[in-house]
């Protein structure tokens, strides 16, 4: 037990602190047909959409606090496996994600140790109640991440590709994650629980698309 609390608060410094790397190439745009050269953004849309990926930095982060907080609870050798598989692609989204937010010129949520803690509790609680449940979990949260995500393509601005293309690509590992977890045996959770899920989400967008 030390030797997993030990390997979690490494995995947490790493996710709060280190620089983090890709294993898959981040998502580009083709090259448009003509030579026309992209439309630059705005100062207003700039600032807009640094403050969008904050909130989908700030997504990965609780992603990567989920996992290992799941992973440790459950005793299956291979859920916790199915666990790591996932957290390292959503590792490629947080890379992504920060490496977006640098470009254009955004900074990470000051409050992202707050929501690693508490995704990691969240993560934790899910576990105790037994591996279906915690896919169950897993099934209705990146249900809920992929329809954010989702949104956020209307909500990016139109000559922002390079973030649409990141976004188009989470959606879709995130969509890929819900379906695997279902397939893997989750559990339906009841709904006051997914209506408490999306009201925590509500908080976690809102104040990070500020802070």
């Amino acid at each position: 037990m030390i030797d997993a609390l030990l390997k979690n608060a490494d995995a947490a410094l790493r996710t709060l602190f280190a620089p983090p790397h890709a294993s898959r190439a981040c998502p580009t745009v083709p090259e448009p047909a003509t030579s026309m050269a992209p439309v630059a953004l705005t100062p207003a849309e700039k600032a807009h959409a640094g403050a969008l990926m904050r909130i989908n930095h700030v997504g990965e982060v609780c992603a990567q606090a989920l996992y290992a907080a799941q992973a440790l609870a459950t005793q299956d050798d291979a859920l916790r496996a199915h666990f790591a598989a996932a957290s390292k692609e959503e590792a490629d989204h947080l890379a992504w994600t920060s490496a977006r937010l640098a470009e254009l010129g955004a900074r990470p949520s000051l409050l992202n140790p707050l929501w690693y803690a508490g995704a990691f509790a969240m993560g934790l609680v899910a576990g105790r109640f037994g591996d279906k449940f915690s896919l169950g979990f897993v099934e209705e949260t990146e249900t809920q991440v992929a329809a954010h995500l989702h949104s956020h393509m209307t909500l990016l601005p139109e000559s922002d590709a390079a973030s649409r293309a990141i976004v188009a690509q989470m959606r879709d590992d995130e969509a890929r994650h819900a379906a695997d977890a279902k397939n893997s045996g989750a559990l339906a959770l009841p709904q006051p629980v997914k209506d408490v899920m999306q009201a925590a989400a509500k908080v976690m967008t809102t104040v990070a698309y500020r802070i």
